[in-house]
């Protein structure tokens, strides 16, 4: 019998994503790979208390996050993937 090889990860989430200056402000300005940059994103949510209390799939945006969020005070868990792409540069 085969044995299963491991999953390997995608390079493309490997890869190192600078953050611009707004999302600086939240995730740090050294570039990193994007799983990175969204367990620190993740992180920072959890730490201020910005996932609605109601409803989970919502993120409550301070003033350092409604700068990424193209100032929007509340976007969706998917929104928020989108709006931190644009917010990146090619390390």
């Amino acid at each position: 019998m085969a044995k299963k090889s491991a999953r390997k990860p995608n390079a493309a989430f490997m890869a190192p994503v600078k953050p611009n200056a707004k999302l600086a402000a939240v995730v740090g300005a050294k570039p990193l790979p994007r799983t990175e940059l969204t367990k620190k994103l993740w992180d920072y949510i959890k730490k201020n208390g910005l996932q609605d209390k109601k409803d989970k799939k919502q993120i409550n945006a301070d003033e350092a996050l409604k700068a990424v969020f193209g100032g929007k005070k509340q976007v969706s868990m998917f929104e928020m993937t989108k709006l931190v792409s644009q917010n990146l540069e090619k390390a």
